[in-house]
């Protein structure tokens, strides 16, 4: 079934990056010229700057374009890992065109160079307006998808030395310190660093098959008790992220009776899609005593009846999974 909420989204996303694509690479053609005419050296170096922002973005809609494509049979869950791959490098990028930028401005902080203060903001200003529409295209508040996340922060990255490159130019021009371009840059290179530590872990984290951090399995498995009278026990609880966006799960569920599988199947998958929207889910059900219970962590049990009083539920304190059973 095709998720027409998500091919939506996806073909945005594809769109912005496109339009922002073409603002980018427009701007680094005609800085190129610029640094020819004028002899620039610092506007050819902005320009391999944006190139680096051009190379990204184009990265970004190739792995929107594979994301795109439907599963095979070799690739069960299709290409959408692609996103988090290129999210994954693009951090990388980012990472290495700061530590260029912290090396060159230690460098010109300790030997000034002479700077082309009103040819410097003239650029500046161009290059704040085209990374200002190409940053306006892309950002969205609460953006989930790591891959857009990574190509708003390279262009984030060009807006905020846009800025930066203004006041540097306006402090030589009006007060001769050159030495004001270099400690900018470092400013910028630390911000934008930060940022992109973050998104090389969250990719590098569903790259490792890391749970999803809005998901208590313990609350899950305990809600999972309280959703079906059948269900007894709850262990092994699984969760992965091919994106962000989309979660797959692996579960046991204990029954007493043959009779009792249908409806604890039907009240699992059920209750995975409507609390947290996970559609990929593989729930084994075990009837009468559990083969595996699991770690307290991704267990929950309801307690023997009483006939006195209705006893809370609890998690079990069942022992973990020998080393090297398999699920």
């Amino acid at each position: 079934m095709v998720d027409c909420g998500h091919h939506h989204a996806h073909t945005s996303n594809t769109r912005r990056l496109t339009f922002a694509f073409a603002v980018i690479f427009f701007f680094m053609v005609v800085e190129v010229a610029g640094g020819v005419i004028s002899g620039s050296l610092a506007l050819l170096a902005d320009a391999a700057h944006m190139m680096t922002d051009a190379f990204a973005l184009g990265l970004a809609i190739s792995a929107q374009y594979f994301a795109a494509k439907p599963a095979d049979r070799r690739l069960h869950f299709g290409y959408r890992r692609a996103q988090v791959l290129a999210a994954f490098v693009n951090g990388i990028l980012l990472a290495v065109l700061l530590c260029w930028i912290l090396i060159e401005a230690v460098s010109r902080f300790a030997n000034p160079v002479p700077i082309d203060a009103p040819l410097m903001l003239g650029v500046a200003v161009l290059g704040l307006a085209a990374n200002a529409v190409a940053f306006a295209i892309l950002h969205r508040k609460h953006e989930r998808d790591l891959n857009m996340r990574g190509a708003v922060l390279h262009v984030l990255g060009d807006l905020l030395g846009s800025v930066a490159a203004i006041v540097a130019a306006l402090v030589v021009m009006f007060g001769g310190w050159t030495r004001i371009d270099p400690l900018l840059s470092i400013l910028v290179a630390v911000l934008i660093g930060v940022s992109a530590a973050r998104l090389i872990r969250d990719a590098g984290f569903i790259l490792l098959e890391g749970a999803p951090e809005s998901i208590d399995v313990a609350a899950l498995s305990e809600e999972m008790l309280q959703e079906s009278d059948v269900i007894r026990n709850v262990h092994d609880v699984r969760i992965s992220q091919i994106t962000p966006e989309q979660l797959r799960l692996t579960m046991h569920v204990c029954v007493d009776k043959d009779s009792d599988v249908p409806s604890a199947l039907s009240a699992a998958k059920t209750f995975l899609e409507r609390r947290y929207g996970i559609r990929q889910s593989t729930v084994q059900v075990e009837v009468g005593s559990c083969l595996d219970r699991g770690s307290e962590q991704t267990s929950a049990e309801r307690p023997p009846a009483r006939d006195d009083a209705v006893s809370p539920r609890r998690l079990s304190a069942a022992r973990p999974a020998p080393v090297g059973a398999s699920d």
